[in-house]
């Protein structure tokens, strides 16, 4: 007698649905980051970058001492391919992570949340030339209303949106590499922070021979959120290495526009920042080009159990039987 068929469980369902709920957790984080950075704003954008260094190197290192990884660590440094590769991605992150902060601090939320909001795209382009990802007619259309959205901010203001640019560019840039190398993601991210953690020591005790370093000043609240910094940047980006892992570059990229929504919205409804007709005209361009792909994303990994698809895969009887 022949027996039922039985359900087919979708494959990598659980890698899948952890990669997505890495994504939301570290976009979520990194979207409310400028109310951390502006109770910062006192402090200069290059000695907060130090604390987020040093901070996160001591975390990490911490972490994967308890791991029993610290051997793995060390055949990293040993390893000169691994090293030449880790010094390039340390220097687009400290770029992104610097740039960020000095934004946020100088009052260009809302030029950062543009540049997040390219972000996504610029994920899908670098993944369709460096990860062989195919892009259909809306996807590309897409792409070009963002590229047009960006020409609008230029054109408008007259000044090239060079701070969204970098930051999406920067940190884009910095999430294919990782994903290609397909490196461990904590082991990773310490062997980063550690090559910045000299330099970040140099700009402290530049800061503390000039008597301008935030630590020993009549501040508490200062020093602990400076002590903050280290787990603050460590858990989205562990999050993020992780989603980076388990799902496509550009399923990453859809979800990635959470954060510079909560940008958005702390910069013009918390902060005050001018939102202009030429903003409105980039942005919408923006938002026009994200939901052109997400409509386009959702149809394509929609489940394909519709009544529909069943019938289609159903065995046609002869009409001549």
């Amino acid at each position: 007698m022949p027996q039922p068929p039985q359900p087919v469980s979708a494959p990598c369902s659980d890698g899948r649905l952890a990669g997505v709920s890495s994504a939301l957790g570290c976009f979520t984080i990194w979207g409310l980051f400028p109310i951390y950075f502006n109770l910062l704003q006192h402090v200069p954008a290059l000695e907060v970058l130090a604390h987020r260094i040093l901070g996160s190197a001591a975390l990490l290192l911490a972490l994967l001492l308890a791991r029993r990884q610290g051997p793995a660590l060390l055949a990293t440094f040993r390893n000169g391919r691994q090293l030449r590769f880790y010094l390039l991605t340390t220097l687009l992150i400290s770029i992104n992570w610097l740039l960020y902060i000095w934004a946020v601090q100088t009052g260009r939320i809302l030029e950062a949340s543009l540049g997040y909001y390219i972000n996504p795209l610029v994920n899908v382009v670098l993944g369709v030339l460096f990860l062989r990802e195919r892009l259909n007619s809306r996807q590309w259309s897409a792409v070009a209303i963002a590229g047009a959205g960006v020409l609008a901010m230029t054109f408008g203001h007259g000044v090239f949106p060079w701070i969204s640019l970098a930051l999406a560019l920067s940190f884009g840039s910095y999430g294919l590499l990782r994903k290609k190398a397909g490196h461990a993601a904590m082991l990773g991210l310490c062997m980063e922070t550690m090559l910045m953690a000299p330099v970040a020591l140099s700009f402290l005790a530049v800061f503390a021979a000039r008597d301008i370093g935030a630590p020993g000043m009549p501040d508490q609240r200062t020093d602990l959120l400076l002590l903050a910094a280290g787990p603050i940047t460590v858990a989205p980006l562990l999050l993020f290495l992780q989603a980076t892992q388990r799902l496509r570059l550009s399923t990453v990229g859809l979800i990635q526009y959470l954060t510079p929504t909560l940008q958005f919205l702390l910069a013009v409804a918390v902060y005050h920042e001018p939102f202009t007709r030429i903003h409105l005209m980039a942005f919408g361009c923006i938002w026009l080009a994200l939901a052109i792909y997400s409509i386009d994303a959702y149809s394509s990994h929609r489940p394909r159990g519709s009544w529909i698809a069943r019938r289609a895969a159903a065995p046609r009887q002869d009409p001549r039987a």
